[in-house]
């Protein structure tokens, strides 16, 4: 029995881990075995390249060492972390995956990095593997880095790297989301985040029993 991997994606501020928790939880209810990790920091040397790439200043990288950088990430979250983790049958919920590095690095950047590279780099690292659903969470960047940067007020570590760019990055971003989603809409669901969280975690549901048909 192989397991499913659910990925959740979107911009600063939408609640991904929040709405990854509250699934995992349900998951868990309903007698399915679970992991929750995220990208980047889901193992050990993941944590120290997640300090490189979101804390600090926003420009001590371009999008070229970026994308290595998180593809770099990628290959040991998947090799040490979530292959082994499916292959057990259990259902693996990742906060970002391949995705984001799309909608960051190259919609953001204002597609500064070529659609080939990072193609090259997925083909490298991940190979044919994609994930069984992926839920975009959708919301104004306006508000979703209002409420990221208040949930930063509260953290010792600052990750707000790429909160500090400027909003067009971020707006750049969403639309290559919503691209992403347009392009895969079998793999793609795309939800409103500007709403209460209970709501959202029943949209959730809703969308997880109908695509991967499960009770």
């Amino acid at each position: 029995m192989f397991g499913k991997f659910i990925t959740f994606e979107g911009g600063e501020g939408t609640g991904k881990s929040t709405q990854l928790k509250l699934l995992a939880e349900y998951l868990s209810s309903q007698g399915i075995e679970v992991i929750t990790t995220k990208e980047p920091g889901g193992t050990e040397v993941g944590q120290e390249l997640r300090k490189l790439l979101v804390c600090g200043d926003k420009d001590k990288f371009d999008a070229t060492a970026e994308a290595l950088l998180y593809f770099a990430d990628r290959r040991i979250h998947l090799t040490q972390k979530v292959w082994p983790a499916l292959e057990q049958g259990k259902w693996v919920l990742s906060d970002r995956f391949a995705d984001s590095t799309v909608a960051y690095q190259y919609y953001g950047y204002n597609k500064k990095l070529s659609k080939e590279t990072l193609e090259n780099l997925y083909k490298i690292a991940v190979g044919d593997f994609r994930p069984d659903l992926t839920f975009i969470l959708d919301i104004d960047p306006k508000i979703g880095l209002a409420r990221s940067f208040a949930k930063a007020e509260g953290m010792t570590v600052k990750e707000t790297r790429f909160e500090s760019r400027q909003l067009e990055f971020h707006e750049n971003m969403r639309r290559g989301f919503l691209e992403i989603a347009a392009d895969e809409p079998k793999r793609c669901v795309v939800l409103n985040a500007d709403k209460n969280i209970e709501d959202l975690h029943q949209d959730i549901i809703k969308e997880l029993k109908e695509r991967l048909d499960i009770k």
